[in-house]
């Protein structure tokens, strides 16, 4: 069964800021690999600290940091953002 990979708004607005080649890089990346998947958590790495409990995905220079709801097979993107920039 698949996953649904769902949106914040602020993640959409980063997205939108993103030119448009990355932008299809991130979408293709997060409906091939994590939505198509059997588990998202084979192509992420958890995060540490105070965003324990958060995962991150490596698009690139860019990152995207998600939440995943297994009871709603669900992945909701929090943040997209450059690598230097993402976990402000």
């Amino acid at each position: 069964m698949a996953w649904i990979v769902n949106f914040e708004p602020r993640a959409l607005r980063e997205l939108k800021k993103l030119d448009r080649s990355t932008q299809n890089h991130v979408v293709q990346i997060l409906q091939e690999r994590i939505a198509g998947n059997h588990d998202p958590r084979d192509f992420g790495k958890p995060l540490t600290g105070d965003k324990l409990g958060l995962w991150r995905y490596r698009i690139g220079r860019y990152r995207v940091v998600c939440r995943i709801e297994d009871a709603r097979r669900a992945v909701l993107v929090l943040r997209i953002a450059h690598r230097k920039d993402v976990y402000r």
